[in-house]
């Protein structure tokens, strides 16, 4: 979709032309299949890499523009949101030393850059989500300013109909509801490409579906979102809920979700995958489309099938069929999509050399295995994954296994098999499967973020945890250390860079507040029972309208006139707020001016914390 100038599809003459463009490039298709004109060799891998832009505070900076303006490299394009970009990098043939070469090319990218990045006060996170993203980042305001975002959130919410609600369950759970795709912007991957000849590829993308389970569980690196702890690889969920066109009320409409991994076995052919696609996900958006694909083949020009590839653009599968040209020959290709961001470059690589060793490795006892396996069974594999890493406890060829037992004892020797087949250098296979077998042996990036997280909040409020955290991920990944060797933060770690203190760094989200029809009794009793100073009064809304202190209740104490009296009698009404934005400098003067002991923490005038004196060591 990138290539291409899009807008909503809404008028019936722009569907009617787009409708025929695709049914046309579908025939297109059909045709190069049937007559071998697609590539079945020499195989290439290929790869994306998304990642984080942050300042040196270590918080998202909407500087992705700027940077990708002084780049002026093809290479790198936007993203959603402006403080994400991403790189392409150039297909490399599967052979010899290509992962090696991979490495070096993300590196030397990357590089590039960091150097430009440095020049707008930024710095490159590689992270599944960045730990430091905020609620305020999701707005539209983050959207980044190219009208195919634009018309893509449109679209979405326009055949929706209503907001999106975002409920995840982790260790903690997360509910959200949210106006625009702008949720998307959280997610970043490292998206793995293997060309695949045309003869075999029903059989290796029902593969590809097979693996996809214990590949990810070995690969999680997305635990946090918000502050909260959810899932190993908490992408999976957000992602399949923030671009849903389903609305909550007409999930029945279309079966599955445009993120979706599937809900069968492929038993037919490649063109099939698409018009299944076509059949169950009505068409978003639309371009200027400038030719018949037919018509194309006619003159000996391989067709780019861009109507086909815009559709394909808009519908998310885990692992999706792509369908590309290059010096005009035609190729397909798996487009591996659930793999996140970092820990490391060197962790990505290998993750990378793993996947594609597996998709060529595929034994002849697990051939044909949409004959062998229920489906069902290994798309539970697949949420087993994200939710639970590699503690998850699988379902494969009829036995439970333990994700390690099953990456180590099976899949990894698999493989092997395959990159030595494919005459990958011996260097190379140690190296990178060495890589993964440590970490399964040792940690992923969602065990050790979870572990150093857990940590830090013993001695921090959660904003400042997570800054040390994302400080330490940037620091380990600039060394390019896989994050089996990472060591676990400590909960003294102090900060090497200075923290602009703001009141959400030291803001108390777990309070208690009341209703202003609750007893005064029960109320004092409350703040007596959990040494509770100050206590807000909150509407049925989640307005503040009031607030108690101790020294409001305290006469009332231990009398019976609290037991006929009600919040409302005595809370004050003429509220000094702040916000989570608000300096935390700026916080503490407006306490000292008003001498109070409290301040309320509003958003949209909806109670979200409280700030007081023993917060900030008044």
């Amino acid at each position: 979709m990138g290539f291409l100038e899009v807008s909503v599809l809404s008028r019936k003459k722009d569907r009617a032309k787009y409708i025929h463009q695709l049914i046309k490039d579908l025939e297109a298709l059909d045709h190069l299949i049937k007559n071998d004109l697609i590539e079945k060799a020499p195989i290439r891998i290929g790869a994306e890499q998304e990642f984080c832009l942050v300042n040196h505070s270590f918080l998202p900076v909407n500087t992705s523009l700027g940077i990708l303006k002084d780049l002026e490299d093809n290479h790198f394009t936007t993203e959603i949101g402006k403080y994400n970009l991403e790189l392409n990098l150039d297909p490399l043939e599967l052979d010899s030393d290509c992962f090696s070469r991979l490495h070096k090319n993300i590196n030397l990218y990357l590089a590039k850059a960091s150097e430009i990045a440095e020049q707008h006060d930024s710095r490159i996170v590689l992270s599944g989500i960045l730990p430091t993203l905020r609620h305020r980042h999701i707005s539209e305001e983050y959207m980044t300013p190219i009208r195919r975002y634009f018309a893509l959130n449109e679209a979405i919410k326009k055949s929706r109909k209503q907001d999106f609600w975002i409920h995840i369950k982790g260790v903690d759970e997360l509910n959200l509801l949210h106006d625009s795709v702008m949720l998307e912007a959280c997610n970043t991957s490292f998206q793995m490409h293997l060309q695949i000849d045309p003869d075999e590829f029903i059989e290796k993308y029902n593969w590809a579906q097979a693996i996809a389970g214990p590949v990810l569980s070995a690969c999680v690196n997305s635990p946090i979102l918000f502050g909260k702890e959810l899932w190993a690889e908490t992408r999976i969920a957000l992602f399949n809920q923030s671009t849903d066109t389903r609305a909550n009320s007409f999930v029945l409409n279309e079966k599955q979700a445009r993120v979706s991994f599937g809900s069968r076995w492929e038993t037919r052919g490649i063109s099939d995958i698409f018009k299944d696609n076509i059949s169950r996900y009505r068409s978003l958006l639309t371009s200027d489309f400038e030719y018949d694909s037919m018509s194309k083949i006619s003159e000996g020009i391989i067709p780019d099938l861009k109507a086909l590839n815009l559709h394909n653009g808009t519908v998310y599968r885990w692992n999706r069929v792509c369908y590309g040209v290059a010096k005009n020959i035609a190729h397909v290709r798996i487009e591996c999509r659930y793999i996140p961001a970092g820990p490391s470059v060197v962790d990505e690589v290998a993750n990378t050399a793993f996947w594609v060793g597996l998709m060529k490795g595929q034994p002849e006892e697990l051939k044909n295995i949409h004959e062998k396996e229920d489906f069902r069974n290994v798309r539970s594999n697949f949420y087993k994954a994200g939710r639970n890493g590699l503690d998850s406890i699988f379902t494969w060829n009829k036995e439970q296994i333990s994700a390690k037992d099953l990456l180590l004892k099976k899949l990894l020797p698999i493989s092997r098999k395959g990159l030595e087949n494919c005459h990958i250098s011996e260097k190379d296979i140690n190296y990178y499967l060495g890589i993964i077998e440590k970490r399964i042996q040792t940690c992923t990036g969602a065990d050790w973020t979870v572990k150093s997280y857990r940590n830090l909040q013993k001695r921090k409020k959660p904003l400042e945890a997570l800054q040390v955290l994302t400080s330490h991920i940037y620091q380990n990944q600039i060394q390019d250390i896989p994050v089996h060797e990472w060591e676990i933060l400590e909960p003294d770690l102090s900060t090497s860079f200075q923290i602009q203190r703001i009141v959400k760094h030291n803001m108390n989200t777990n309070i208690y507040s009341v209703d202003p029809d609750d007893s005064l009794e029960l109320v004092i009793n409350m703040m007596l029972w959990k040494n509770i100073h100050h206590m807000p009064v909150i509407d049925s809304n989640k307005m503040i309208i009031g607030l108690l202190s101790w020294k409001d209740v305290e006469e009332f104490a231990g009398n019976d006139r609290s037991q006929h009296m009600c919040v409302r009698d005595i809370m004050k009404r003429d509220l000094i707020i702040t916000t989570q934005e608000q300096p935390l400098q700026d916080a503490i003067e407006l306490m000292k001016k008003h001498e109070i002991g409290c301040l309320p923490v509003v958003d949209k005038n909806r109670l979200i914390a409280i700030l007081t004196k023993n917060d900030i060591d008044l």
